[in-house]
């Protein structure tokens, strides 16, 4: 029986990056595997959602445009959204602003027709006016629903 003996000499400092190199390995693959892991949350569809339930009224919200202040006031039933306008909108506001009453029309037109803040699609380039408009909204809605 003749065996040949193999003698393998491993460096320390190759032994240390190979581990290093194999829990970075391991920690980016778990970070992928939270990443896009699929969301499963229970969703309930529209129709099955109950409907919100306000104290019928008219309520606002304030956005200070400069050194003036417009509010925004939402008109509700029980269970409705009936409307949502900008008052006053004055001239100077106007000039000085004029997206905001396009986008106000906007966000207001899709928000009665889908009854909910969910979904709404910002007219093209004046994002940062209908998230302005779009917290006023959510503010005054919040009072009617706090006033029940």
């Amino acid at each position: 029986m003749s065996s040949k003996t193999r003698i393998v000499v491993l460096r320390m400092k190759e032994i240390i990056y190979t581990a290093i190199f194999i829990g970075l390995a391991i920690l980016l693959i778990m970070l992928f595997l939270f990443m896009f892991r699929p969301k499963n949350k229970a969703s309930v569809p529209a129709k099955e959602q109950t409907a919100a339930t306000f104290a019928p009224g008219l309520y606002s919200a304030s956005i200070v445009l400069g050194s003036q202040n417009v509010n925004v006031e939402v008109a509700v039933s029980a269970d409705r959204i009936n409307s949502i306008a900008l008052v006053p909108l004055s001239d100077s506001v106007a000039t000085m602003f004029p997206l905001m009453q396009p986008s106000m029309d906007s966000l207001a037109a899709q928000i009665v027709e889908k009854q909910s803040l969910e979904g709404i699609e910002y007219p093209a380039g004046s994002q940062y006016t209908s998230t302005a408009l779009m917290n006023a909204i959510k503010t005054a809605l919040a009072k009617a629903k706090n006033q029940e």
